[in-house]
């Protein structure tokens, strides 16, 4: 049992009505966000399973090698990352989920409802992705709040959540 407090004891409060309490302030909206360890894992999967064949398909089939590549890198990471953002959409849309997401067991959805984000936050949130991966910050700051979000779930409204 646990200590009970002077200032509780001096007013009167019973150990029950905490417990009656308690309840009450946990909101319905608490969620169990998935660690930066789970994000990141699912992130290291997602970029050997999707980005890596989309690399390759650009530099040796597109840009006819390195060479090809360094002489134009803008228009060879456009081509790397348009595809990109289409196939995890794609995979967002039907399940919620990528196949990192899904090894790890977590999945994206809109903070607001608890529901699978549609297609248009799907869009948005993964070209956000994009733009916060080139400035590094956005995606550190995940490692700095309570909740894990990256700079485009906070631009999304969306958060990675461990699924049920």
């Amino acid at each position: 049992m646990a200590k009970k407090r002077f200032r509780d004891v001096k007013q009167g409060r019973t150990d029950t009505e905490k417990e009656e309490k308690k309840p009450l302030q946990q909101s319905h909206h608490s969620r169990e966000y998935a660690t930066a360890g789970e994000k990141l894992k699912a992130f290291l999967t997602d970029s050997f399973m999707l980005l890596m064949p989309i690399m390759y398909a650009v530099f040796y089939l597109v840009m006819g090698g390195r060479e090809g590549f360094a002489a134009h890198k803008a228009l060879g990471w456009l081509y790397i990352l348009v595809p990109l953002v289409i196939v995890q959409t794609v995979f967002m849309v039907k399940s919620g989920q990528t196949p990192g997401y899904r090894a790890y067991n977590i999945e994206v959805i809109d903070e607001s409802t608890g529901e699978r984000p549609s297609l248009f936050l799907i869009l948005f949130r993964n070209l956000a992705a994009v733009l916060s991966a080139a400035t590094l910050f956005g995606w550190m700051l995940m490692f700095f709040r309570k909740d894990r979000k990256n700079l485009h779930d906070l631009l999304s409204n969306t958060a990675i959540v461990r699924k049920p």
